[in-house]
């Protein structure tokens, strides 16, 4: 057999059989047959022939979109008297160590094959088939309709009332809390965000169920298998929804750098520019999903104390991809010469937020750039934007003095309004130390501030206290260096996005 042409190696063809939740697959040579469990798990119900019949034709259908040469049609069972009894789906049998999950775990082991295919390539690749399957979805109100906050709201309300009833939700009650009250805050300031990826045309008919167990890098190019077919409600979502999926399962695998890899590819090929913080919240309900599954099938086995430990795994990594999506509003202020504007940088790239500065701002408001009134429009500006952004679910630095406890004030205000994480970082240095960096950046005549240190001691005669900040000494913290400022981060913040 010509394994070249994507056929399934002879060391693949001993005879096995694979169940899920809510199926049985027997793997007999070449071919693999599915028969559906005769089951009602509340959100699929195949109790009857007739469920089961349409959802085998259901799944021939929908899974010709991405394998058309896999899936080969539905059989039909008869009992004794001839009367139909059950429903097969009849699939060509892929080689299993060509499964994207099996080639992970092979990289990871160090028994990777020497003929395995390029990992990074392969993603990409699927990505790219991914934008293809969603560009050709159709744009229908039923499909928009799943995209807005109210609706994403459901589907976690769903499978956290579900969660709860299982044994993640019967041995660690404080992770469902976490979940809920993680997911709610996210989702009560991002209104405007879900109403524009509906306008936006990126809510469309999709994979559904897209793990890297069902991802297949053949010679000839991907086979992507088993899409979600029983609820068309659950397919349909956020282009980002779908994708989330293979990159929480890649990341869950060890795999981070092609979630990466993938993600950065279906952003590319779809010019798809959501922000970090939508993608980890879909990673998060992904990860949520995938703990109920699990969780059932914990429920259906005697022994599966395994699954029931993996299905806590899963919960707490959809902690953690909620806590990484979290929306931030970060101030960062000192007086000039203190660093800020330096650190500003690399906290913005390690945080996924957008930058904005008040030295950028401030050309073109008054003549007297450094009047009250001046000022005032500085702030204003910047704290406008930031409403702005952070109401599209886009974190925000904003690198100004913020010597002002007002200007603080109207920035809490912006946070909460917002559901944001409200941030404040206070640098400092030594007094020698920030008149040395102001005479330099004068000398250089490179930066936009325009502070002297005449304007640096007006600062430190009326300096207020900033309790609530947290206080970095840029001397002992270089904000030059991406690693150390990134490493301080994850210390002082928890979580950073890397989606």
């Amino acid at each position: 057999m010509d394994t070249h042409s994507g056929a399934a190696p002879m060391h693949d063809l001993r005879p096995a059989v694979v169940e899920t939740h809510s199926a049985l697959i027997v793997l007999c040579g070449d071919e693999a047959h599915k028969v559906r469990k005769p089951i009602d798990l509340g959100f699929l119900d195949n109790s009857t022939v007739r469920a089961r019949a349409e959802q085998s034709r259901r799944e021939v259908e929908l899974n010709s979109r991405l394998a058309p040469d896999v899936y080969d049609g539905v059989l039909e069972v008869r009992g004794p008297d001839g009367e139909v009894i059950d429903h097969v789906v009849r699939m060509r049998r892929l080689p299993s160590a060509r499964s994207l999950e099996s080639l992970v775990l092979s990289r990871g082991s160090g028994t990777h094959p020497v003929d395995a295919p390029d990992l990074e390539v392969g993603v990409r690749e699927v990505a790219r088939q991914l934008d293809h399957l969603h560009a050709a979805s159709p744009r229908t109100g039923a499909i928009d309709s799943v995209g807005t906050a109210e609706s994403v709201a459901g589907l976690w309300k769903v499978s956290l009332d579900h969660l709860r009833r299982l044994c993640v939700g019967e041995d660690a009650p404080e992770i469902v809390e976490d979940l809920e009250r993680l997911a709610g805050e996210y989702l009560r300031g991002r209104e405007r965000l879900f109403a524009a990826r509906v306008a936006a045309g990126r809510v469309v008919d999709g994979h559904g169920d897209l793990l890297a167990a069902d991802v297949y890098l053949l010679d000839d190019g991907p086979r992507v298998i088993d899409c979600l077919e029983f609820d068309d409600r659950l397919r349909f979502g956020d282009a980002m929804l779908d994708a989330g999926f293979l990159a929480m399962d890649l990341d869950g695998s060890g795999a981070r750098d092609l979630a990466v890899a993938f993600l950065g590819a279906y952003r590319d090929f779809s010019g798809d520019d959501a922000p970090p913080s939508l993608v980890h919240h879909y990673i998060g309900y992904r990860a949520l999903v995938r703990s109920k599954v699990t969780a059932i099938r914990a429920a259906q086995s005697a022994g599966g104390g395994a699954d029931a430990r993996h299905a806590l795994q899963l919960a707490d990594r959809a902690v953690d991809a909620l806590l990484r999506a979290r929306v931030r509003l970060i101030l960062v202020g000192g007086v000039s010469g203190s660093g800020k504007s330096t650190l500003a940088v690399p906290l913005a790239e390690a945080s996924g937020a957008e930058l904005l500065r008040s030295d950028d701002l401030r050309s073109g408001s008054l003549p007297d750039r450094y009047s009250p009134e001046a000022v005032s429009a500085v702030y204003s500006r910047m704290l406008g934007r930031a409403e702005e952004l952070l109401a599209l679910g886009r974190s925000v630095v904003l690198d100004a003095t913020w010597l002002d406890p007002r200007r603080r004030a109207e920035a809490e205000t912006v946070a909460a309004d917002a559901h944001a994480e409200l941030v404040e970082i206070s640098c400092t240095a030594l007094h020698a130390e920030l008149v040395r960096r102001i005479e330099q950046r004068g000398r250089a005549g490179t930066d936009p501030s325009e502070a002297t240190a005449a304007v640096l001691a007006d600062q430190l005669a009326d300096l207020a206290p900033w309790p609530d900040a947290l206080e970095v000494d840029t001397t002992d913290l270089d904000p030059r260096s991406d690693d150390a400022v990134r490493r301080w981060a994850r210390r002082e913040l928890g979580p950073l996005p890397w989606a």
